[in-house]
């Protein structure tokens, strides 16, 4: 154990590798068994593989257990993976599905205390203490990334700042009366705000000394601009609503990847086109086991994301396995301004209005925030028949309206003549993205 370090619950970020393995064997049998009984989707699934309960007897057995995907979860929607009671959760948190079907993930109470001290562990390992101020500037409502560091902030014994997101002259405001020294929001929006402090020469008047972002992808690049200009410390945090938000995992002050909760959530490496275990310091899609959850217990979710996991003792002094930084997906999935969006989803809402399936999907990134442009070619229908700029416009704005009810995010819409898109003679060219992140 580091004396330099902060831990929020020693005992378990510092556990050792043979208790670590006892307790995630205890907690796994005890899920499949809770799972099995409680969610029938779940237990087809795995009699349809041929596993009982009984067949897991500790976590070297958990490949005996069948994957779920995203595609089980638009299956379900929305009860069909809720594992207690209708009475029983007390919140749920959703994000977008790829047809339009969104994932609702449910919570206990309990299950919101385990995620807080999972976020509570991220903010001390950031440096955070009781005597700190931590700004929330990540959104609220639906949304994972407001209410769980908001929650860990709060077990921490910080004040808490829960600002959301946007609203800059009030976030510079508070930020600077009331010394916040920790904050928290997505990377673009932490660029924005140190331009911003830049340009109005109040970079005395900011107190930071550390960052946690996330539910953006971010470079080490970014990594140093960011540190550099808000002159703090940068850390990464990890997590998905579909598992519990941020805190699945999170960075120490080595910076050299981030540490899995393993005392709530088992992580594996596979070969995304076998479903093959890989070992250690192999790259593959990231799986994930929660042990703890009561209301929404996911086993083997295929999250997408390409990852590496590694074991190695780290000099932070905490034992819990780590991820690398992620390093793609293995599906089409694009994250805009911290939501996750498909091409599939908006190629819905073009045919749905009987446009064109001749799309492209133009990403960038204009002032540290993200910007989405859907291109999309008229029928020759429309082109001859209501081709008029007024019509056109019509037609753009009714799905600008359209994809933002899709999403929750804005777009611009931009109609173009039939052929004007350039065509491939392999696979389409849909998305294009010109962030530098």
């Amino acid at each position: 154990m580091s004396a330099k370090e902060n831990y929020y619950q020693p005992e378990a970020e510092c556990m050792s590798r043979e208790k670590m393995h006892d307790l995630q064997s205890e907690r796994l049998i005890t899920q499949v068994k809770h799972v099995y009984a409680n969610v029938g989707y779940y237990r087809e699934k795995m009699d349809a593989s041929g596993v009982r309960p009984e067949d897991v007897k500790s976590i070297a057995d958990l490949g005996k257990l069948p994957f779920l995907t995203k595609d089980d979860l638009r299956e379900a929607y929305p009860y069909g993976l809720l594992a207690v009671p209708r009475e029983a959760p007390v919140r749920i948190h959703s994000t977008s599905g790829t047809t339009g079907k969104r994932v609702v993930a449910f919570l206990t109470q309990q299950d919101i205390d385990l995620w807080y001290d999972c976020c509570a562990r991220a903010l001390a390992a950031a440096g955070a203490t009781p005597g700190d101020v931590v700004q929330i500037s990540y959104g609220y409502g639906l949304f994972t990334g407001g209410a769980g560091l908001d929650g860990g902030s709060h077990k921490l014994g910080s004040l808490t700042l829960p600002m959301s997101s946007g609203f800059t002259d009030r976030q510079l405001q508070f930020m600077c009366d009331l010394g916040a020294t920790i904050i928290c929001c997505t990377p673009s929006y932490a660029e924005f705000l140190a331009e911003t402090i830049e340009e109005r020469g109040i970079g005395d008047s900011v107190k930071l000394k550390a960052g946690i972002f996330g539910a953006e992808a971010w470079s080490n690049e970014m990594r140093l601009r960011l540190e550099q200009k808000l002159g703090i410390k940068a850390y990464d945090i990890y997590g998905l609503t579909e598992i519990t938000g941020p805190g699945v995992s999170f960075e120490c002050s080595q910076q050299e990847g981030l540490h899995i909760n393993e005392d709530h959530f088992v992580a594996e490496i596979i070969n995304p086109e076998t479903g093959e275990v890989l070992p250690d310091g192999e790259k593959g899609e990231l799986v994930f086991t929660c042990l703890t959850k009561q209301a929404f217990p996911l086993l083997r979710y295929r999250t997408r994301d390409i990852s590496i996991l590694s074991r190695k003792e780290c000099q932070c002094g905490r034992t819990l396995a780590k991820m690398s930084r992620l390093m793609g997906r293995s599906d089409d999935m694009l994250i805009i301004k911290g939501v996750n969006v498909f091409p599939s989803q908006i190629e819905t809402v073009l045919i749905d209005y009987g446009l064109s399936s001749n799309y492209q999907l133009v990403i960038d990134r204009v002032n540290h925030s993200d910007t989405l442009e859907v291109r999309v070619e008229l029928t020759p229908e429309m082109f001859s028949g209501s081709g008029t700029v007024g019509a056109v416009e019509k037609h753009e704005r009714m799905l600008r309206d359209a994809i933002k009810n899709m999403l929750g995010i804005a777009a611009k819409v931009k109609l173009v003549n039939p052929k004007t898109i350039t065509r491939s003679e392999g696979k389409a060219v849909r998305v294009i993205d010109n962030r530098k992140v």
